[in-house]
């Protein structure tokens, strides 16, 4: 039976990171006790996880903060701007950077099998966690507290970004229509790895252009990867 790859979280030391101090120091806890470490502990596969329900509720937390950010900050903006831009904002690749900002990664239990496995740099547990600690933040003491969180991780990126990001998915997919082909067809070509820790290969296809394959850590950002490497084989053919 495989036990915690770390020492207990210094929640005094995230705490002020965070700048929250809990009330309910267990809601912390519970965020950064990943479910693979209760399974290793032998509790009930059927029991429910603290930690996926917080994050459940972070990510809600989470999307409504930055939607109110972003409808704030630009009032001119069409629904549609204000979508791309709050995909980039609440993708797990953010999430997971701003996870690794406050350290969560060093702070996050994990059974030492997926510790091992490199769990403390997959951006999926690392952007699962983020959402925790702010589902945590939001249970102790209310949407104004985590709000306020949000706004000083997420403010500096939303400030930077002057114009909406087009993905790459998307500026394929305007390609292909602008010159009358069939949309992108994506295929998972490959899934490797544990389940906690997937890596996914991807290949996209335009007729009468050619096709590119891609990997990320779920579809979503392999087909992105995909999408990327085809858009510059494109770009080198029109030069």
């Amino acid at each position: 039976m495989s036990g915690p790859a770390s020492s207990q979280p210094d929640f005094a030391a995230l705490e002020s990171r965070l700048g929250h101090t809990f009330a309910d120091a267990g809601l912390l806890r519970e965020a950064l006790t990943h479910p693979s470490l209760s399974s290793s502990r032998g509790k009930a596969a059927h029991a429910p996880s603290p930690y996926e329900r917080l994050e459940f509720l972070g990510d809600r937390v989470v999307g409504l903060a930055v939607a109110e950010m972003l409808w704030r900050r630009f009032p001119g903006e069409p629904e549609g701007d204000l979508s791309r831009r709050f995909t980039a904002l609440v993708c797990q690749e953010t999430i997971a950077e701003i996870a690794l900002e406050l350290g969560l990664d060093r702070e996050i239990l994990l059974c030492e099998g997926t510790a091992k496995e490199n769990g403390r740099a997959n951006p999926s547990i690392l952007s699962d966690a983020c959402e925790a600690v702010l589902g945590a933040v939001f249970a102790d003491a209310g949407f104004d507290a985590a709000r306020a969180i949000a706004e000083r991780l997420w403010g500096e990126r939303i400030a930077r970004v002057a114009r909406p990001p087009r993905d790459a998915k998307t500026a394929l997919q305007e390609w292909a229509q602008g010159r009358g082909l069939p949309l992108p067809a994506y295929t998972v070509v490959e899934r490797t790895g544990p389940s906690h820790a997937p890596v996914f290969r991807v290949r996209v296809a335009v007729a009468e252009t050619g096709e590119a394959e891609g990997e990320g850590t779920s579809k979503r950002i392999a087909e992105q990867a995909a999408a990327t490497v085809l858009l510059d084989f494109i770009a080198d053919m029109d030069t």
